[in-house]
């Protein structure tokens, strides 16, 4: 069963379209909101599978709030609204669905088959989604007040064997929170000749495909979703998949993806940590890490483990973060060289890549 968020200022469409969702069997409207503003405090309610958004809200319209929602919090989102609404730009902006109002005299009958099939179009997207938290990825201490999640050390998932003499060039950059956007950013500016760069970005399962797409189609580097064995290569950059750790390994001196399903770490499944680790395990100081903005510490650990095995590391700064999170951490851990505005890190790692920036 995918539970769903009904987001219409509409009492009567919000009743309309819960009603038709609800006849869907594998479908459930667990809750409705009026605005942008009630649909934050209910999607940490609620949790819902999946959202629907109306285009013409007040305080928010619904353009901005699906803008905000991928880059804050993505999750799969359809877009009920208008027949004026342009589909495409609605899939730019990150929803997965859309469906026109009925208009011209349309049936509520004709109405409620368009929901249906494109819902059940994207059970294969929610299905995976879903599987974000398939199995428990934490262990839990028992108190006599209440459980407690224990945070998960890079060590029980990878070990430090730091390189000793300096590897291959490559790039690992982190984000989390504000990334998505972020990221666009910085890979719009990336010239197409550098050292291969991975990623890991704290993203849900479902949506890493779809996101190296984005970034594939507004760089100049051929961006994919890393898959298990790939060989890195120059000009080319590879995306953590939303539900397994990204890792690079040398083999023959030939740099290769590893991916491993296995417990989170920092409380993330990838995690930063894990990937600048496998990084500086491999290639030491012929690498450059990024800390890009993000909520909580994920990656500080192994990034002070690279600054200290002589690789380049750079943290976004607080004024260009949507959250100063990792960053933060980071910097206050000892493991960041250069402080750097968003608007400058493409630079900085074409600069790195010409060895101007040790």
């Amino acid at each position: 069963m995918y539970t769903v968020l009904v987001i219409d200022d509409s009492p009567s469409m919000r009743r309309i379209i819960k009603d038709m969702i609800n006849n869907i069997d594998e479908f459930e409207v667990v809750a409705e909101a009026i605005d942008a503003y009630d649909a934050r405090e209910k999607i940490k309610q609620y949790e819902p599978d999946l959202v629907t958004i109306d285009i013409n809200m007040p305080k928010m319209n619904g353009v901005t709030f699906l803008r905000n929602l991928m880059r804050l919090h993505p999750m799969p989102a359809v877009v009920v609204s208008g027949e004026s609404v342009r589909g495409n730009d609605i899939f730019d902006d990150g929803a997965v669905g859309f469906i026109p109002k009925p208009e011209n005299g349309e049936s509520m009958s004709s109405f409620a088959e368009r929901i249906k099939d494109n819902l059940l179009n994207l059970t294969f997207l929610l299905k995976r989604y879903t599987l974000k938290k398939p199995k428990p990825t934490i262990k839990i201490i028992h108190t006599k007040s209440k459980e407690i999640e224990r945070k998960i050390h890079p060590d029980e998932v990878i070990p430090s064997r730091p390189a000793r003499l300096n590897g291959k060039k490559v790039i690992a950059i982190g984000s989390s929170t504000g990334g998505v956007e972020s990221l666009l950013r910085v890979f719009k500016d990336l010239t197409g000749d550098l050292p291969p760069i991975v990623i890991t970005q704290h993203i849900p399962y479902g949506f890493s495909k779809s996101f190296a797409d984005r970034l594939n189609d507004n760089s100049a580097l051929n961006v994919c979703e890393a898959k298990d064995g790939m060989t890195l290569e120059y000009g080319h950059a590879y995306l953590a998949p939303g539900n397994m750790h990204l890792t690079i390994e040398s083999v023959g001196g030939i740099y290769k993806t590893r991916l491993l399903d296995t417990v989170k770490v920092s409380h993330h499944r990838p995690s930063v940590d894990v990937l600048f680790r496998s990084v500086n395990n491999c290639a030491g100081g012929g690498a450059m890490a990024v800390m890009m903005t993000g909520m909580g510490d994920d990656g500080s650990i192994a990034m002070k483990e690279l600054h200290d095995n002589g690789a380049y590391t750079i943290a976004q700064n607080e004024q260009s973060c949507v959250v100063f999170g990792m960053p933060a951490k980071a910097i206050q851990a000892g493991a960041v060289k250069d402080i750097v505005h968003l608007d400058e890190i493409a630079q900085y790692i074409i600069e790195f890549a010409k060895n101007k920036r040790k």
